[in-house]
């Protein structure tokens, strides 16, 4: 079957932009292709610096004719509502219609509608043109006069239609200044002679030879490998970094990888210092010895093949790098002039938030909430405050000033440069954490203290302010905040209740709720946990654990049973006596050998169940819980509930009552689903 190929070539597509944009258009054109009746059997997008490509595979060569019937109005319905009908079906006369009968709504008139095919080459030539001309960009500009908006200038347009072994046929159409027809260019500087273009495959191989790999992904593979082996071969690996390597692939049709490097002086600077700096301002990747520490080395990804073997490349490189780690030696010996606390007024010049005010404000109340955590997580309360107090100040600093990714990270050397102690400085690197879902979370007390208490002040000052999250916007990175405070509370093992108002806590159990299920818990058993007042989120992650863990044998799965059959029995009878049956169960009451083993088993088992979720044994309670298995299932075998002696019923049906009201002291087994 025909196939379809697309390619606009352009001026250098921003890095940042370009996955997505091929991802974008091959879903606009596909979409459009199916809306006019054209089904395909595959599509794939590519994407360079100069062009965006899409081929589609398995056009048919027209689309089909097709009928469709048109309800009308009512026989005998007014003219003007006859008209309308007749002009949305393409109709000349009433006559042209046929009448159907509703043993409901009597007759009426339907219309069938008859639409011919169209050849694919009309529905491209008209659908292709508004693709581009409604494709969105993050950013966009105008050139010429011809009204276009596009990330960058149109230099040409390639479509092309046909089945294999036969000439395509161009998609005729024309957008700004630019009219379609089958020629590409290749490497801007390698080969950039015209060429022509027939279909997708002679079109990757053409592309080939002009010096241009159409895949990113292709792309990105031979520079990781020309990297690495580079490396290897003087005794280097490659600190790899994929967002680098996708920015990378997106700067260059045709990689080569080459090896420069620094004066090992620059190395007394800290190495994250130097990897920022490589990586903001050259575009390279860093490299490490086999001892682990960072060598005076990097790797340049060139889009040429210089004749002098990348000589004069790998030169230039070196001059800019020498130039940037220069400027960063001088901020990093700058910094350490000062101590970290004299930076602390110019926060104050800083606004954290309108409404909040500043960041010195901020480190304030940062200071009494570290504090007040510190004893909570097993912390020295001094050295949390101290650690709280200059967890801020590397802000102001020269070199975080260059890179604010490194906050946190330079307090931590300057503090260690100053003669701070080994926790408080690990702390002003750590309360960022976790920045992402595949972060590390602070292990260390002082750590831990200032990092709830970074994430706790953000949470309760924006709810304070009413700026909450909704639907997908986030602009404050508060969901992040809650994840994080999670995150640090669970993987540390930390009871640490919450005393925070009931909307925000809520909210924290949202995040909770997305934590469990994307770890494999069962939502049901997660809701079974969680409460209104539930605020222990290490508390609500080890019930969850131990109900997963009995549900998972077969005595829980009969407890279960046995608890829906109680709570079944119970709401019925309560709503036919209207009545709740909450009394204490009377011994003397109890009749048969299985009714006395249950009251018993349930009596030993409360009294154990309360105790140990009292001390935060779960694993312990769910066991003490499972012990009931046999008494429940030998009480129902045996024992009738509804006795015709209303004493002995009543009795029975508190005694049922018990059972639901211990197993509760763990989960809300109503909502276990199975």
């Amino acid at each position: 079957m025909p196939e379809l190929l697309v390619e606009l070539f352009s001026e250098e597509i921003p890095a940042r932009m370009q996955r997505k944009a091929a991802e974008d258009l091959k879903k606009a054109v596909t979409n459009a292709l199916v809306d006019a009746g054209l089904v395909y059997e595959g599509a794939k997008a590519f994407v360079t610096p100069r062009r965006l490509a899409l081929t589609v595979s398995g056009l048919p060569a027209r689309s089909p004719d097709t009928r469709e019937e048109k309800k009308g109005p009512r026989v005998g319905s007014p003219q003007q509502a006859i008209d309308g009908f007749l002009k949305s079906a393409g109709l000349t006369s009433i006559e042209q219609a046929k009448i159907e009968s509703d043993p409901k709504k009597g007759e009426f008139y339907v219309a069938q509608i008859e639409k011919k095919g169209a050849e694919a080459t009309e529905i491209l030539a008209t659908l292709l043109p508004k693709v581009i001309t409604g494709f969105e960009w993050p950013k966009s500009m105008q050139w010429g006069n011809g009204g276009l908006s596009w990330v960058r200038p149109l230099r040409a347009i390639t479509a092309t239609f046909g089945a294999e072994n036969e000439e395509p046929e161009v998609i005729a159409f024309k957008s700004n200044t630019v009219t379609s027809g089958q020629t590409t260019y290749g490497h801007r500087f390698l080969a950039p002679q015209a060429i022509r273009v027939r279909r997708f495959d002679d079109y990757v191989q053409a592309l080939e030879w002009a010096k241009v790999v159409l895949d990113i992904d292709r792309r990105k593979e031979i520079i990781r490998a020309d990297a690495d082996s580079l490396a290897f071969a003087q005794g280097l690996t490659v600190i790899h970094d994929e967002g680098l390597l996708e920015e990378v692939a997106g700067l260059v049709e045709w990689p080569v990888v080459m090896m420069g490097s620094f004066d090992p002086a620059f190395l007394e600077v800290p190495e994250e210092v130097i990897i920022a700096t490589i990586r903001a301002n050259q575009k390279c990747f860093c490299l490490r010895d086999s001892s682990g520490k960072l060598a005076p080395f990097f790797i340049i990804t060139s889009n040429q093949v210089a004749e002098d073997g990348g000589k004069t490349i790998t030169a230039g490189n070196e001059r800019v790098i020498r130039a940037r780690l220069s400027d960063a030696r001088f901020f990093y010996n700058q910094d350490l002039a000062l101590p970290l606390e004299h930076g602390l007024p110019k926060l104050e010049e800083s606004v954290f938030h309108a409404k909040l005010g500043t960041q010195f404000q901020r480190v304030e109340r940062l200071v009494k909430l570290a504090g007040e955590i510190a004893p909570l997580v097993g912390a020295d309360v001094g050295q949390a405050k101290r650690a709280a107090m200059l967890a801020k100040a590397d802000l102001v600093t020269g070199m975080v000033g260059e890179f604010p990714e490194l906050q946190g990270i330079m307090g931590r050397y300057y503090a260690l440069a100053q003669g701070e102690p080994a926790a408080i400085a690990n702390a002003i690197a750590d309360h960022y954490k976790p920045l992402g879902p595949t972060d590390l979370v602070p292990g260390e007390p002082v750590a831990i203290a200032v990092a709830l208490a970074d994430k706790l002040d953000v949470l309760t000052g924006f709810w304070a302010i009413d700026e909450k999250p909704t639907g997908s916007r986030d602009p404050y990175a508060l969901r992040r905040a809650a994840l994080g405070v999670i995150r640090i509370v669970v993987d540390n093992r930390l009871p640490f209740p919450l005393r925070v108002e009931p909307d925000l806590l809520s909210f924290f159990h949202d995040r909770l709720k997305v934590t469990l299920r994307d770890a494999g818990a069962r939502h049901d058993l997660v809701d079974a946990v969680i409460t209104p007042g539930s605020n222990d989120m290490l508390e609500i992650t080890q019930r969850v654990e131990a109900l997963s863990a009995l549900l998972g044998s077969e005595d829980g799965k009969n407890l279960l049973a046995g608890y829906r059959r109680a709570a079944n029995i119970l709401a019925m009878e309560e709503k036919k006596d209207g009545r709740k049956f909450d009394a204490p169960v009377v011994e003397e009451q109890l009749e048969l050998d299985e009714e006395i083993a249950l009251a018993d088993a349930i009596m030993k088992a409360d009294a154990s169940v309360a105790a140990r979720v009292a001390g935060n044994d779960y694993e312990g309670a769910i066991a003490a819980l499972a012990t009931l298995r046999q008494s429940v299932d030998a009480f129902f075998e045996a024992v009738l509930v509804n006795d015709p002696d209303p004493a002995v019923r009543a009795n029975r049906l508190n005694l049922l009552a018990k059972l639901r009201d211990t197993m509760r002291l763990v989960a809300d087994f109503s909502r276990v689903a199975g």
